[in-house]
């Protein structure tokens, strides 16, 4: 008979089963992204957040209720990635807060944990909208207390919860119209049913290899937090030699493996990829090993990960950085520059972006963006090293103001302002209109201000079929993305380009800033200016070099 009660050494399994549960399912999850666009990232983002607090259990040395709770609130609050991320950590940190006090959790206790977990996630989110993860969670919610306690044994009141939470999940298309247009359920509402799923496969007594469970993120292997590259701005070597296997989960496709190689040549040199039907050989000199070990994640597990400091007069800092214990070394350190009364922390994308905003006095920039959301220990770790009494943080994607958010709450000595700009464009122009002469509060709101009037355009290529926005998209299609949709879809990148600045121009616009990616020519991009400037003569056009991944060209019209 299956246990009635679950103590602490029991929560302790079913919670790493719900994690490898999750992290076998990422790529899944990813595919259920509404927009056929190559970073659909919602599986990698919930994996890494659970998989951080993942790591936390498992260092512990004893199990009781209170220390298990702390390790998992605290390992997925500061391992949030993503709005997804984020949610799912507020979910385990109010489910925690519930649990930390009891020895043993029964069904009224269960209830009760599920009940604080949604209202914990619900008021961490400035609008919470109907159809998403937080819809999926509160279903559970809701089937846990009206059946607590009504003589069900655990495993029905279990088997209940979750057949409740697919049934939810099952219907989020008809709540979120952009859901049931693609074709999908919601997928961090998905993720967080893998999680479930996982658990409950423990509790009915399924074996779990807790040796093969994730616990190794970018943050742990490469001794830098993943996806952050909090360098000094003048710095710009590739500093770290990296190498791991990636053992893949399906045998990749030529054109993945071309991607994979692509990707790697974005963010350093010295690529050797090397792919069979089983694994992939990776060797990189990078500034950012963790985004190469996120890259390698999405294709599967990793194995023996070496990473090498090629700039040995930064060794100290670094492992200062990983350990977590020389917090008094990094307090002198920032002792050695006197306190300023403002400094900024910019999420950037492409060498080119990452010269604009340095020209913009831009402190510290953080590798990530769309493709590699950074979490909200990269912001923590940014905003420590910034010795300043105001800091400004630059999200510049909607996908990572929550988590921006979180490390602004989770700061104590300094002041965080956490600036919405959904996208670079945004950011940039939310720079340009900063005064030093303001309040942080004033200049918060000429920010919002002046941002709300971008509109801002990328150009990609769909990774799949789908009827969107009234097009029908193929997949290697190439896509112009609005801020509100689809606005322009074809087989030519310039010609979709065109198309899509036609629909962001009003009577009111009178800039067109255009940067281009790292997989087109300076020479094209000129080509592009000069069709614009003839169709819009009474504009202002400026083409910059952004170096951006994925997308072909970001475009703002302001």
């Amino acid at each position: 008979m299956v246990n009635q009660m679950i103590d602490a050494a029991l929560l302790k399994k079913l919670f790493l089963a719900g994690v490898k549960e999750l992290e076998s399912k990422k790529e899944w999850i990813n595919e259920l992204n509404v927009f056929p666009v190559p970073d659909g990232d919602t599986g990698t983002n919930m994996t890494l957040t659970i998989m951080s607090a993942a790591k936390e259990v498992m260092a512990l040395s004893e199990v009781n209720m209170e220390m298990l709770s702390k390790a998992i609130s605290s390992g997925s609050l500061r391992g949030a990635r993503g709005n997804s991320g984020v949610i799912l950590s507020q979910l385990f940190r109010g489910f925690c807060k519930e649990i930390k006090t009891v020895e043993v959790i029964d069904q009224a206790v269960l209830a009760a944990a599920f009940k604080r977990a949604v209202e914990t996630a619900y008021k961490a989110v400035m609008k919470p909208k109907e159809g998403t993860i937080l819809t999926v969670a509160k279903g559970m919610a809701d089937m846990a207390l009206e059946t607590a306690n009504t003589g069900l044994e655990m495993e029905a009141f279990l088997r209940g919860i979750i057949e409740r939470g697919d049934l939810v999940l099952s219907q989020t298309p008809e709540m979120l119209p952009v859901l049931k247009q693609a074709g999908v359920v919601d997928s961090g509402g998905q993720g967080l049913m893998q999680v479930m799923k996982g658990a409950f496969d423990a509790y009915l007594g399924k074996e779990v290899d807790f040796d093969a469970v994730p616990t190794q993120t970018a943050a742990t292997s490469a001794g830098v937090s993943a996806g952050a590259n909090m360098e000094d701005l003048g710095e710009i070597t590739f500093g770290y030699c990296t190498e791991f296997i990636v053992n893949l989960q399906k045998e990749l496709e030529p054109s993945q493996v071309a991607e994979f190689k692509a990707y790697l040549e974005s963010i350093g040199d010295s690529i050797v990829v090397v792919a069979d039907e089983e694994l992939v050989k990776v060797h990189v000199h990078t500034n950012d090993p963790g985004l190469a070990i996120q890259k390698g994640l999405s294709y599967g597990s990793l194995s023996r990960m070496k990473i090498d400091n090629m700039r040995e007069e930064h060794e100290e800092r670094l492992i200062a950085q990983a350990s977590k214990v020389a917090a008094e070394q990094k307090t002198e350190a920032a002792k050695e520059e006197p306190r300023k009364p403002y400094g900024f922390i910019a999420v950037s994308i492409g060498d080119g972006i990452n010269e604009i905003f340095r020209e913009l006095n831009v402190d510290y920039l953080i590798s990530g963006g769309q493709t590699m959301n950074p979490s909200t220990e990269d912001m923590l770790n940014a905003i420590e090293k910034l010795n300043a009494d105001t800091i400004y943080i630059l999200p510049n994607n909607k996908n990572i103001i929550l988590a921006a958010q979180q490390a602004a709450i989770l700061t104590e000595d300094k002041q965080v302002v956490v600036v919405p700009a959904k996208t670079v464009p945004q950011g940039i122009t939310a720079m340009i209109n900063f005064s030093p002469d303001m309040s942080p509060e004033e200049n918060l709101e000429v920010m919002k201000e002046e941002i709300a009037r971008v509109k801002t355009g990328e150009v990609t290529y769909a990774v799949r079929d789908t009827s969107l926005n009234g097009f029908e998209i193929h997949e290697g299609d190439i896509m112009g993305i609005g801020d509100a949709g689809i606005l322009a879809n074809g087989k030519d990148i310039e010609e979709v380009t065109l198309q899509m600045i036609e629909e962001m121009v009003d009577d009111d616009a009178c800039v067109i800033s255009v940067y281009y990616g790292q997989d087109v020519s300076e020479a094209t991009a000129s080509e592009l200016e000069a069709h614009i400037a003839k169709l819009y003569p009474d504009m202002d056009v400026e083409v910059h070099s952004g170096g951006q991944p994925i997308y072909y060209y970001l475009v703002s019209v302001e």
